[in-house]
């Protein structure tokens, strides 16, 4: 295989880079990707086996963990976070799994922000402290909070800005430094702003976290996920990849490159509907609340300014009368798709109170934010005033109650 980037790739754009990086030409020399879709590879003696074994000859041994199509989407996504090296994962929640069994052992100690998905706050308070990590949730926003909170056996920070889904933006460049003092790692979930967005290697962190089953795919069609950062912190995931499997199939590789292809032009589009859909629901009269970082209002809009290219496509509204009201009004929808997933060309709504972070404690959802009355669209790419008809619908059914 022939390498189809040149010199030219590490000045290249941002857009340049989602089509471009990454790509190796075969003796077919196709124009687009392909997917090699085969279990293992063969070599032409035992002697070249040998070497590629033992990692003295580079080359393919085994789609676990040395795919050619994943291999290309891997070094697209981190051309893209601008990071020395990434490895792709069979899901988001796995590559935080490997990020932590990689680099966390028993004593060990990690600073997480409250304001995180409800199955991250699940998998670090179920799954970790099992094996004897201890773990502490810190308001997002509190620099002070997460220096109170860290000890001298505190080995990760981890964190998704904007939040899910109250949109609370972290001070990356304070969290660095924090955790720079602690020697620990910095792991920032960029789900939401994708490198198209937000580069947060770029403002100080250590590692990118994706669930690449988002915004990267774009059309809900496949699971993936993904660390990016500097060698010396992914080449550790990448053993424990070969050795434990929570790795991404060629197929679903081959997707995202699809995605990653478009996700410029996706980011802006669903930005600026977004932007105008919270700008209306403000002016509602049954919305008490918006949480949107691109309203001037919001708390964490300037933060937003600094470390983002624009504000994101999630939004949430708070509505009164509780789980009754917010039921009604999403049971009044008729356009947006009732389901948990984000990132997807079709507008999705949800109640995260009994969904996505269903699963917590009344007392971390009361801390997290997460009221009864909460409602979270993930704006697609329908047009605008399609998207106002069908919240006026549910709130119809909210005024007929």
């Amino acid at each position: 295989m022939t390498s189809d980037n040149g010199d030219w790739l590490e000045e290249a754009g941002p857009r340049t880079k989602a089509v471009r990086a990454g790509i190796r030409r075969t003796a077919e020399l196709e124009h687009a990707e392909p997917i090699f879709t085969s279990s293992s590879f063969v070599f032409e003696s035992a002697e070249a086996a040998a070497k590629t074994f033992s990692g003295e000859a580079d080359g393919n041994v085994y789609s676990r963990y040395t795919n050619p199509t994943v291999r290309t989407f891997e070094s697209r996504l981190a051309a893209m976070e601008e990071g020395e090296r990434a490895v792709a994962t069979a899901s988001g929640m796995s590559a935080i799994l490997a990020l932590c069994l990689t680099h966390l052992r028993a004593g060990d100690h990690v600073l997480c922000s409250q304001d995180v998905f409800g199955a991250t706050v699940g998998l670090f308070d179920n799954t970790l402290r099992k094996f004897g990590v201890d773990i502490s949730f810190v308001p997002l926003t509190d620099l002070d909070a997460w220096r109170g909170a860290a000890t001298s056996k505190t080995r990760l920070l981890f964190l998704e800005t904007p939040s899910n889904p109250l949109n609370a933006i972290a001070d990356l460049a304070g969290l660095a430094e924090i955790s720079r003092e602690l020697g620990a790692i910095l792991a920032v979930d960029n789900c939401f702003c994708t490198p198209a967005l937000q580069q947060p290697l770029a403002l100080g962190a250590d590692i990118v976290t994706h669930s690449a089953t988002k915004y990267l795919d774009g059309q809900g069609r496949v699971l993936g996920g993904a660390l990016v950062g500097r060698a010396e912190l992914i080449e550790p995931v990448v053993a424990f990849n070969r050795s434990g499997g929570p790795t991404m199939s060629a197929f679903n590789a081959w997707v995202m490159l699809k995605g990653l292809e478009t996700l410029d032009l996706r980011m802006r589009a669903h930005c600026s509907t977004a932007n105008l859909l919270a700008q209306w629901l403000v002016t509602q009269p049954a919305v008490s609340a918006v949480h949107y970082c691109g309203l001037p209002e919001h708390p964490g809009h300037e933060m937003a300014r600094r470390n983002q290219k624009d504000f994101g496509a999630v939004l949430a509204f708070e509505v009164s009368g509780g789980q009754d009201a917010a039921w009604r009004f999403i049971n009044g929808t008729e356009l947006m798709s009732l389901t948990a997933n984000l990132g997807d060309a079709k507008t999705t709504v949800v109640h995260p109170a009994s969904t996505t972070h269903g699963r917590l404690s009344d007392e971390q959802r009361q801390a997290s934010g997460i009221g009864d009355g909460l409602i979270r669209i993930a704006v697609g790419l329908e047009d605008l005033e399609d998207l106002q008809a069908d919240c006026e619908r549910g709130f119809a059914s909210i005024s007929t109650a």
